[in-house]
């Protein structure tokens, strides 16, 4: 098992590659705490993997609060004596473009999805550094890191300020062996993908069409495709890489 022995905690875990993460997680071995404002959803996946045999917990958790960041944290120390990985998921989706997105739009965003992952590193850090088992360290970025598109203005800022506060992570915590890397993911078929269509087109159904002709293998990737990029990420796996966002998008930002 890849992560045997180790502890994680995960935000925005009770859906998506989030709990897809969450499962996998725990199938190679890690004790996982599942953190989430969703806390219906969460206490399913949490049986769920309990049932499997996994170690598990569920924190609810506003990644807005950096107190209910810390007490997820605390949680995964005070339940499983350690603190290894963190994987930094949470996020919102704003479709507005940069003509239509307004000041309170982009706020929300960088509350939610960009000063999140800065104080979730930070506080993670420091706990691991205490642990002294060094650790791993997976944001979720995006493709709209790398590429444009007409509508998402917040939600490219802030996918961009996590990729390029992942280098800089990767870089000022080194030496406390300390690994900190983003995966990138492209057109994922997951719940928040399809409530996004829902929520933006008349015709939910041709909306998706529209994302799925977009996509070079023709066909969404799956949260469990993700879920494995960022196991290797965080695995001894990838011991020789950290500072890296990776790429996992069916090849949409090469063409």
């Amino acid at each position: 098992m890849r992560l045997a022995g180790r502890a994680a905690v995960l935000t925005g875990a009770s859906n998506g590659i989030g709990a897809a993460t969450a499962r996998r997680f725990a199938a190679e071995g890690a004790s996982v705490v599942i953190a989430d404002l969703d806390e219906a959803a969460g206490n399913a996946l949490a049986s769920e993997i309990a049932a499997a045999g996994g170690k598990v917990e569920f924190a609810c958790c506003d990644v807005s609060e950096r107190a209910d960041l810390e007490a997820a944290f605390d949680l995964c120390i005070s339940r499983f004596g350690r603190f290894d990985i963190l994987f930094n998921n949470a996020a919102v989706q704003d479709t507005r473009g940069i003509l239509d997105a307004t000041d309170e739009d982009f706020d929300a965003a960088v509350r939610i999805n960009l000063r999140p992952v800065f104080i979730g590193m930070r506080e993670a850090a420091r706990r691991m550094i205490d642990c002294g088992n060094g650790g791993s360290i997976v944001n979720t970025s995006s493709t709209f890191a790398i590429v444009g598109s007409p509508g998402y203005a917040a939600y490219h800022a802030t996918k961009g300020g996590i990729s390029s506060l992942t280098r800089a992570a990767a870089i000022g915590l080194m030496e406390h062996g300390i690994r900190v890397n983003a995966i990138c993911p492209g057109t994922v078929d997951t719940p928040g993908l399809r409530r996004g269509a829902a929520k933006t087109a008349a015709d939910p159904e041709a909306a998706m069409r529209s994302y799925l002709a977009l996509q070079p293998l023709k066909r969404f990737g799956t949260p469990e495709e993700i879920a494995n990029a960022v196991l290797f990420l965080a695995s001894d796996e990838a011991s020789f890489v950290t500072g890296e966002n990776l790429v996992a998008d069916g090849g949409y930002t090469i063409v």
